[in-house]
């Protein structure tokens, strides 16, 4: 299995944009809410870094602990859709969203991701002509636009940086590729694409249409880059060339034909990884060489949605790797596994409504003890706790209202 190299945009066809795009347009409207011009970080809130005076009360120390930012991307150009990125904030002690404004301007920011250094947030624009781009988070405002710059290829929806912060990746859609950009050291923004890598055969599975490159990661050995591609079933593995931003391919692994691999999660112990097959509505727990980065898929397992096609979008993975969460579109809930075996085996334990249509992205918030759920056709987020101990989760609140929630990047 080869990923060709190409310099050029690769050309789309008509029907792949629908197949993609009646996610977004089939979402429900939903109310934008007051989306004014507030400052990302309320004053209760400060930046990471941001120095607080000793003199500051406990009091007001507590609040600013307990109030964090939060993102949401949207699909603008979707009914009901949002303007930009949207911004929030959550409490830390209830999980209770509130809207402080968007950034305006931005296309279609399906995904969002977070630098290393926690400055600067990148995001997608899903669109035909694919680009990604970068705003400077502010202690004292919202965030501003860095830069755009186009990815090469036609609806890009993931990306994520380099542990480095030197690179950022991203994965095109429509056009079934790969593209790297590097990242300026001071501003954080992106420059001219380095690489952009067409993904090629083999011939797609049942239903399907050729390739469709839907993640690109970096494995937590910081030496290879993982692209999840669902329509050719296809995992592929490159190594990074850290100088010259490009990547050059070391392994694939094939799923069964028509299986629509999605998201890839990695267990904290690096060794294995969980696999969302949106097609088949299977999970796979795959084993991870870190010495070749080769993938090797395992038996196909059970979303736990019963019979039909649930489109299970995303998996999530406690830091102490002892259980994992699985986003079910179609059955609009969510699966709870007992990880087991060092990372080895997921062991089904139940799955609970998700209070919401459609939850496309779920995350935690940085201390795992909140899980947030973009709901798209509902147009709402909903909160969850999370058991430590036994994983349980259980709603905190009423969904908050979001138009077309797509991605939620909590703080």
């Amino acid at each position: 299995m080869s990923a060709a190299r190409t310099r050029t945009q690769t050309g789309t066809g008509s029907n792949r944009v629908s197949r993609r795009r009646f996610l977004g347009l089939a979402a429900g409207l939903a109310a934008a809410g007051g989306a004014g011009g507030a400052g990302l970080l309320t004053a209760e809130d400060p930046a990471p870094g941001h120095t607080v005076r000793h003199a500051t009360r406990h009091a007001a120390g507590h609040r600013r602990r307990r109030i964090r930012p939060l993102f949401l991307g949207t699909y603008t150009s979707a009914p009901g859709g949002g303007a930009g990125v949207g911004l929030g904030t959550y409490d830390t002690m209830t999980g209770r969203i509130t809207r402080t404004g968007v950034v305006n301007g931005v296309a279609d920011p399906s995904y969002l991701a977070l630098a290393p250094s926690g400055r600067t947030l990148y995001a997608v624009d899903e669109q035909e002509r694919g680009e990604v781009t970068a705003m400077a988070l502010r202690p004292d405002g919202p965030p501003t636009v860095l830069g755009t710059r186009s990815t090469g290829g036609a609806g890009p929806c993931h990306l994520s940086v380099h542990p480095s912060g030197r690179w950022l990746l991203s994965a095109n859609y429509l056009s079934g590729s790969v593209a790297v950009h590097p990242v300026d050291r001071t501003t954080g923004a992106p420059g001219a694409r380095t690489d952009l890598v067409t993904h090629t055969g083999p011939p797609p599975g049942p239903g399907q249409d050729g390739p469709h490159a839907h993640q690109i990661i970096t494995a937590p050995d910081g030496r290879h880059v993982l692209a999840v591609d669902l329509g050719n079933d296809t995992v592929y593995t490159y190594r990074l060339d850290e100088s010259a931003g490009e990547l050059t391919q070391v392994s694939y692994a094939s799923l069964r034909p028509g299986a629509g691999p999605r998201h890839l999660t990695f267990h904290p112990s690096g060794a294995f990884a969980y696999l969302a097959n949106e097609v088949d509505n299977t999970v796979v727990v795959c084993r991870y060489d870190r010495r070749t980065g080769r993938l090797t898929p395992g038996a196909p397992q059970s979303t736990g949605t019963g019979a039909g096609t649930s489109y299970p979008a995303q998996f999530l993975v406690t830091r102490d790797g002892g259980f994992a969460f699985l986003a079910n579109r179609g059955h609009n809930s969510l699966t709870r596994y007992a990880v087991e075996a060092a990372g080895a085996r997921l062991r089904l334990l139940d799955t609970v409504p998700v209070g919401g249509d459609y939850p496309r992205q779920i995350a935690f918030s940085p201390d795992q003890r909140w899980l947030f759920a973009a709901n798209q056709k509902s147009g709402s987020v909903t909160v969850f706790s999370v058991d430590a101990r036994t994983g349980a989760l259980h709603r905190a609140g009423e969904p908050f209202p979001a138009p077309v929630p797509v991605c939620v990047l909590p703080l």
